[in-house]
């Protein structure tokens, strides 16, 4: 999922250095989106992971 974030980010630069502004916009949105849904995911695996095989 991060990977997937970077890719957008890339693709965001791209198309803002060749004068794309919406379709850069579209995919800064996309990996921001991407990104958090990634820490989110992250922090709950470390949550829910430390409490399931503490013993």
């Amino acid at each position: 999922m991060l990977r997937y974030a970077v890719i957008f980010f890339v693709i965001a630069i791209v198309a803002a250095v060749f004068g794309f502004g919406g379709i850069a916009a579209g995919a800064v949105s996309i990996a921001k989106f991407l990104f958090f849904l990634f820490i989110a995911l992250a922090v709950l695996t470390l949550l829910f992971g430390a409490s399931l095989f503490k013993k």
